[in-house]
């Protein structure tokens, strides 16, 4: 498989590559909505409510947290997460500048 040359790309196209990333899993979509739904958590909870195994689930934390969807504290033997809200609100802003692209009315294909 060749590399990805980002560096050919703009900024923006990147981050929206990544952040798409984000929802290219479901069980990223489930730990998203699932952390909306408490508004924050903790990873054992995760477990148990996605049913994924803790390696698992954990990969997938460290991603969003790559991401910087998601933040962590660490509390005791326990990381809390939660949506990070500055991140939440530029993926959304970007995704839908994007998404909103709409095509001109012209005969094609």
């Amino acid at each position: 498989m060749g590399l990805v040359k980002t560096e050919i790309f703009t900024e923006q196209q990147n981050e929206i590559a990544l952040f798409a990333k984000a929802f290219g899993h479901p069980a990223r979509v489930a730990i998203i909505q699932h952390l909306f739904k408490l508004n924050t958590c903790i990873c054992g909870d995760l477990v148990d409510e996605i049913g994924l195994a803790q390696p698992t689930i954990s990969q997938h934390l460290k991603e969003l947290k790559h991401l910087g969807l998601i933040q962590g504290t660490v509390e005791g033997t326990r990381v809390c997460y939660c949506i990070n809200p500055e991140s939440w609100a530029k993926m959304k802003l970007m995704m839908t500048d994007f998404l909103n692209q709409d095509l001109p009315k012209v005969d094609c294909c």
